[in-house]
């Protein structure tokens, strides 16, 4: 059933690509934008918006700093496709149709992935406005997009997570990031449903399991993607301190105007990482 969905959303996406652009050239990289970082989409050139409404199968995205829109365009003459926002099982979505999008995105030929989010830190390391490259991890409360009878079109029954985040991507990655003197972190992401902010109670638990960041999406998607054989990539922004870390109470307000302080840093980083993928 989800590959039948996958599939057609794919078809009606490839039709208007070709409506645009007469060639079909599939995605060197698919590029998820999370909260505060939707701004990049900016600087896709000749790009073709699809808001997510007119593809059937994909849920729109009900969150403040989620544009709900696929775009496919080109970053210095590569082709991409980005998901301005994303769905949230929180929404009331299934695993399932959260991550029905990056079925779609693979199945277009996107075999490199980036997944990127807004992430609360837990490690007294890092500061809010930093980076972290996700080199694994934490879901114990997921319900995995994986349930069900496996569709074999779409990946194997019991997929591998021991590289979940693949490690060439990860080194290119922070490789980019020092040479525009960009400051990133590697850690662990704990994944947790959502949507309220996780107690101080849970961070310090987290913290003691070795998660060094939080958030509320990017699991789902990752396994997916692993599922279906794509390389993923996980860039956290920390936009705050989380929950007990600080006397300030957390809101997403302050989530989405972290926007303004690292859309440059982002957008120059993510450029010079699409070049060189």
């Amino acid at each position: 059933m989800w590959f039948d969905k996958a599939c057609q959303a794919a078809d009606y996406i490839k039709m208007k690509i070709t409506e645009k652009y007469k060639d079909y050239k599939a995605p060197k990289v698919c590029i998820v934008l999370g909260s505060a970082l939707g701004s990049f989409a900016d600087r896709i050139e000749s790009p073709l918006i699809i808001p997510y409404r007119d593809i059937e199968g994909f849920s729109v995205s009900t969150v403040s700093g989620h544009a709900g829109r696929l775009i496919y365009g080109f970053v210095k003459e590569n082709p991409i496709l980005c998901m301005q926002g994303r769905t949230h099982i929180y929404e009331g979505n299934s695993p399932q149709q959260v991550v029905l999008p990056l079925r779609a995105c693979t199945l277009l030929g996107a075999k490199n992935v980036v997944l990127t989010n807004a992430a609360g830190a837990i490690n007294y390391d890092y500061n809010v406005g930093e980076f972290m490259v996700i080199e694994d991890h934490l879901s114990f409360f997921l319900d995995s997009p994986l349930f069900g009878k496996n569709e074999d079109d779409l990946g194997l029954r019991f997929p591998s997570m021991d590289e979940a985040y693949d490690k060439e991507l990860r080194e290119i990655a922070i490789e980019c990031a020092k040479e525009l003197g960009i400051s990133v972190h590697s850690g662990v992401y704990a994944y947790m449903k959502g949507p309220q902010f996780e107690t101080p109670a849970e961070i310090r638990a987290l913290r003691i399991l070795g998660a060094d960041a939080v958030g509320m999406s990017t699991v789902p998607e990752t396994i997916a993607c692993v599922h279906a054989g794509a390389k993923v990539l996980g860039i956290s922004c920390l936009s705050n301190l989380a929950a007990g870390m600080s006397e300030k109470k957390l809101s997403h307000e302050d989530v989405n105007r972290m926007e303004d302080i690292v859309a440059k840093e982002f957008g120059d980083w993510m450029e010079a990482l699409i070049c060189r993928l």
